[in-house]
């Protein structure tokens, strides 16, 4: 009764217009090619400073929510995935928009993402605090552990191995700059006073991931997009409901296993489901070429995975993908730290975060199916006209929050950092969570030893400890492991790229 109490504040009408306008927002910024729910997020976390935790941190959910869903509108209607998630959506989606069904289509990815995110926000809701109910047996050693844990999913976060682990050495070695967490002596701040706390997360995280993909757009502003196709009834029939019904379930169950492990994200759930729907179809050779089920497949997994991908966050204080490792900012600008003790510590504001997660999943089914006839006009807004809105966020982002100018050079810094390892395949999302736990690593690490003494057998002998430095060897040992099991048994895969 008491966890019925902590949802009181979501029926407040200011938290309701809040969850409702981030989904929007969210619904927005993925139907317009070249924004993405990370860059959402990212550009949006100032606004959540000053808010209630129950508010902001949900206003945030809800863009990350209408964001992977909105992905597929541009995949429908002009065969350009608005995120990366809706890639799979163009094989099925944009065939059937050539034959004047796009209505439909946006239909059925509308009704799969709602039925995917419902799935996954219950399992979020039961699983997630059974994981936290050992919070109390925590230290430092574990914290160390889980961190190092948590940086292996460095490597699948990046298709170049070695791209991403330069990606999260230099990640560390930005978390470095600052106060030392055990003497308070400053280092690699050369003189400059304003480093002398090191670079404040939030300014950095707009920095890689909106003002970066803004310099990205600015390359592609000359490109010309094709036409848009008219857009009619939104509603798919019982046929095409009932034909989808194993597509809808597969994804829903896939996308949220995908979303518990973390780094992989929706955008791998989606060709998973994409792939397992036609290899057990009884009609494979329909895929791709405007098939309802191959479009309920795919948008079903990539919202699944956004619920799913909270369980490691909250639980463990490791991101499930790119956009809750920027999530991990908006709890950080809360001072609230992702983790085990949080289910203790703040039992208000997870049971907040399950209920809001119910209730932007349900906004994004009102917005999406309403809002289905008008998408093409928001796709002809102006690409400069975006570019210059949001490079004037990410600086206003920036200065709110400390009101320090040194906040606008990191903003600046980090954006052309991010633009260049964009521009080079090296992985943003990996400099992002290396950030996040560098500094939780080295200072566990730290206090660990000196509780100690120095013993390291001591330090790493805790079960905990034990298990989660076992997974992070089978973590970095994995993909060979994989190789060796596939060239021995002769398997290969068919996931369709």
């Amino acid at each position: 009764m008491e966890s019925l109490s902590y949802l009181a504040p979501l029926f407040q009408l200011d938290v309701i217009w809040t969850i409702a306008l981030g989904t929007l927002g969210g619904l927005i910024i993925g139907a317009l090619p070249g924004l993405t729910a990370t860059m959402g997020v990212a550009l949006l976390i100032p606004l959540t400073f000053g808010m209630p935790p129950v508010m902001g941190l949900n206003m945030l959910i809800g863009i990350y929510i209408g964001g992977i869903y909105g992905g597929c509108v541009s995949s429908i209607l002009l065969r350009t995935p608005g995120t990366p998630a809706s890639a799979a959506t163009v094989l099925d989606g944009y065939p059937m928009a050539q034959r004047g069904e796009a209505g439909k289509a946006l239909g059925m990815a509308t009704i799969a993402s709602t039925i995917g995110g419902l799935f996954a926000a219950v399992i979020l809701a039961s699983l997630a605090p059974q994981l936290a109910g050992i919070a109390l047996e925590f230290g430092a050693p574990e914290y160390f552990a889980l961190a190092l844990f948590g940086l292996t999913i460095i490597a699948s976060l990046s298709g170049d191995v070695l791209k991403g682990a330069i990606s999260g050495a230099l990640g560390i070695l930005i978390a470095c700059v600052g106060a030392d967490p055990i003497s308070g002596i400053t280092r690699y701040t050369f003189g400059i006073s304003g480093f002398a706390s090191g670079f404040a997360f939030t300014p950095a995280l707009i920095g890689l991931f909106a003002l970066s993909e803004v310099f990205t757009q600015i390359e592609r502003l000359a490109s010309n997009d094709p036409p848009i196709s008219l857009v009619k009834n939104p509603w798919p029939s019982r046929s095409d409901m009932k034909e989808s019904t194993n597509a809808l379930v597969r994804g829903s169950i896939i996308g949220t296993i995908i979303g518990v492990i973390p780094g992989t994200g929706s955008g791998t759930a989606s060709w998973i489901s994409y792939n397992e729907a036609r290899r057990t179809s009884k009609t494979p050779e329909k895929f791709g070429t405007g098939y309802m089920p191959g479009i309920a497949a795919t948008e079903s997994a990539n919202n699944a995975v956004c619920a799913a991908a909270l369980i490691p966050l909250l639980a463990l204080g490791i991101p499930g993908d790119v956009v809750t490792a920027v999530l991990m900012g908006g709890l950080m600008i809360q001072g609230l730290a992702p983790g085990p003790m949080l289910f203790q510590t703040n039992p208000d504001v997870v049971v907040g975060i399950f209920g809001g997660t119910f209730m932007a999943t349900i906004f994004m089914f009102i917005f999406g199916m309403a809002l289905i006839p008008v998408f093409s006009k928001i796709l002809m807004i102006p690409r400069r006209l975006l570019a210059m809105s949001i490079v004037i966020f990410c600086f206003i982002g920036s200065f709110s929050i400390n009101l320090n100018p040194v906040d606008l050079y990191t903003m600046v810094g980090f954006g052309v950092l991010g633009w260049g390892m964009h521009k080079f395949g090296f992985s943003q999302a990996a400099l992002c969570i290396a950030l996040i736990l560098g500094p939780m690593l080295e200072s566990n690490l730290r206090r660990g030893l000196l509780q100690s003494g120095d013993n390291v057998v001591e330090f790493l002998s805790g079960p905990i400890t034990l298990l989660f430095l076992a997974l992070t060897v089978l973590s970095l040992g994995w993909p060979m492991i994989a190789r060796l099991l596939a060239r021995k048994g002769g398997v290969h895969s068919n996931i369709v790229e």
